[in-house]
């Protein structure tokens, strides 16, 4: 007896949803895209909310900053759930590994006395910044027009507070298990002279009314912020003999590596869109105008506690960085005054 296995493809009638392929032409599409192009809520909304009755439920005009198409805008790193959890627990995997490491090895208490007091006594705080940057994203997340932007912010906002956690972990890492040093970061928070203009800042922009200036608000500090911690004060440690830092500020470094990819893709989509680039343009150049010399003399501030501390040049790293965020936002289309970079 014999048997002939032949093959037999089935090709499918459509190769994507109606609305997708109405878009984009009947051609397969990524999960990425099936999970976020054209979720967002159109109509049918039940009721305007009491609080702001001017405006739909879901709104476009929550921000000055509009696209015509918010789908014109797609996340590069194309983060939906399943691949966004994978990124984020392998990174707290990673980090975790780094704190048994130093913690095994009680590298923190090898650490100079000056980097051990900027540990935790200028970063450690930075733990309620992160928290604060939270509510801005979360914010964000709430009142954004296009599933693609809000899965940003919510990502983001969810990112800020696992960077807290991470902050609280090495604060108990410091304190040999204890939770002492975690108390006394909520005090330097509220009365550290280096950290009220941050704080200020955090607070003056959970309460900007525009989700998008306040995005930007929170990210022109965080410009100045994360690479004076990250790389410039980490070149600094590996030259003075704190290498426990070092291991430590690789990760946040290469979150803010990652973090940057969508927020520079939204700012340059919102100054090429066809009908509104002109005019976010405008509005972009007043957030930074208004933001900018905030963020640069908030962080100045900081920077002026670390030198203090541990000789980095800090300040002067602030201005560089100061000057090169205006720089990168020139060339993303953001029209930026000389005059707008000082603190």
């Amino acid at each position: 007896m014999q048997y002939e296995l032949r093959q037999q493809v089935v090709e499918p009638r459509r190769k994507t949803f109606k609305y997708l392929a109405d878009r984009y032409g009947d051609q397969p599409v990524s999960r990425y895209v099936e999970a976020t192009v054209g979720v967002q809520p159109t109509e049918n909304f039940h009721y305007r909310p009491l609080w702001a009755p001017d405006h739909e439920l879901y709104d476009e005009t929550y921000s000055a900053l509009r696209l015509a198409d918010p789908y014109s805008f797609l996340d590069p790193r194309q983060y939906y759930y399943a691949p966004y959890v994978t990124a984020r627990a392998q990174w707290h995997d990673a980090v975790g590994r780094t704190l048994r490491y130093v913690e095994d090895r009680r590298l923190f208490d090898h650490l100079p006395a000056g980097w051990r007091e900027l540990l935790g006594g200028l970063v450690l705080p930075l733990r309620h910044y992160e928290s604060g940057a939270q509510l801005v994203c979360v914010t964000g997340a709430r009142f954004a027009y296009g599933t693609s932007i809000e899965q940003c912010l919510s990502y983001a906002a969810f990112d800020r507070i696992g960077l807290a956690q991470t902050l609280s972990r090495v604060g108990f890492a410091l304190a040999d298990g204890g939770d002492e040093l975690l108390g006394a970061a909520k005090e330097s928070w509220v009365g550290e002279p280096a950290l009220q203009g941050l704080r200020r800042l955090c607070e003056e922009l959970l309460v900007e009314p525009d989700w998008g200036a306040a995005a930007i608000g929170l990210d022109l500090a965080d410009r100045l912020l994360y690479p004076l911690l990250y790389q410039h004060l980490d070149e600094a440690a590996l030259r003075t003999g704190a290498g426990p830092y070092s291991l430590f500020a690789q990760h946040p470094a290469g979150w803010y590596a990652d973090h940057r990819r969508w927020l520079d893709a939204l700012v340059g989509t919102w100054c090429a869109d066809p009908v509104h680039g002109a005019e976010n343009r405008a509005i972009l150049a007043g957030v930074v105008a208004a933001w900018l010399p905030r963020a640069a003399a908030a962080v100045t501030d900081f920077a002026r506690g670390v030198e203090r501390l541990v000789a980095a040049e800090a300040p002067e790293a602030v201005a560089a960085l100061a000057e090169r965020a205006a720089a990168d936002l020139a060339r993303l289309g953001v029209p930026v005054e000389p005059q707008q970079v000082t603190a």
